[in-house]
């Protein structure tokens, strides 16, 4: 038997390789001026929020299979910001961050799962200052227009990163409890 070309052989064949090649999630573009990476820790019991005011993330978020999804944070230490140009100096130094050092932090999802409609539990790496801990925590992500909204916050241990050495070391007078808050604006 004799195979004879007829153009909807053509069109056939066109729909089974489109169906059979998995839909791309493109990579979002980062909105860096409705995001936003805070910190929120204490200094002698008082509650103090700081932010980073350059940071870079990288979304790949597949939201029929989270499971697929990727996503890196890198954070840019020189441009913390506790409100004074002077404390801003001084976290910069080798006790505290060592941005000469160390001048990103980052962090590399090694997981996502999805925990109910809008909300992933998130599994990574944080490396901060020289010092990598695996970290999880959980995550909001809503839909708006064209825009993709994820919303979170990441309990560390600051002693765990060496954040505070020497008389820094000292809890009493900074807590090593620190709050690290994302919200994180991407479009397509």
């Amino acid at each position: 038997m004799r195979f004879q070309f007829k153009p909807q052989h053509l069109i056939a064949s066109a729909l089974v390789v489109a169906m059979s090649v998995p839909a791309l999630a493109a990579v979002a573009r980062l909105d860096a001026a409705k995001s936003a990476v805070t910190i929120v820790f204490k200094q002698m019991n008082v509650p103090v929020d700081a932010k980073f005011k350059k940071f870079a993330a990288t979304i790949d978020y597949n939201a029929a299979k989270p499971e697929t999804s990727k996503a890196s944070v890198e954070i840019d230490l020189a441009s913390f910001d506790l409100g004074d140009a002077e404390y801003n100096k001084e976290v910069l130094k080798k006790e505290w961050f060592n941005a000469a050092q160390f001048p990103k932090a980052s962090f590399v999802a090694t997981g996502m799962k999805a925990n109910g409609v809008g909300k992933l539990d998130v599994t990574g790496t944080l490396s901060i200052k020289g010092k990598t801990a695996n970290v999880s925590f959980p995550m909001s992500i809503k839909q708006e227009g064209a825009n993709q909204i994820f919303d979170g916050s990441l309990p560390i241990k600051r002693l765990t990163f060496n954040i505070g050495e020497g008389e820094w070391k000292d809890t009493g007078m900074v807590a090593d409890e620190v709050t690290i808050k994302f919200h994180v604006v991407t479009t397509q």
